[in-house]
């Protein structure tokens, strides 16, 4: 089966400041959104460090869409 066949679409509000930087950022990297949440997804998921460090960060603050 491909990864193509288990691909969920979802809708996701992001913060628009933190977006422009991310698109200026990236694009000498060569990675877009998609790639960006599914890498992160994977790390998040297998690695209890980065897991840690993503639960740690204060930096946003929560909002009514829990940021």
């Amino acid at each position: 089966m491909s990864i193509k066949s288990k691909i969920k679409l979802t809708s996701v509000k992001i913060v628009d400041d933190l977006y422009r930087d991310f698109k200026h950022v990236s694009f000498d990297e060569n990675v877009n959104l998609q790639k960006l949440v599914n890498r992160c997804m994977l790390l998040y998921v297998e690695d209890e460090e980065f897991r840690n460090k993503i639960n740690a960060e204060i930096k946003l603050l929560e909002s009514g869409s829990s940021f």
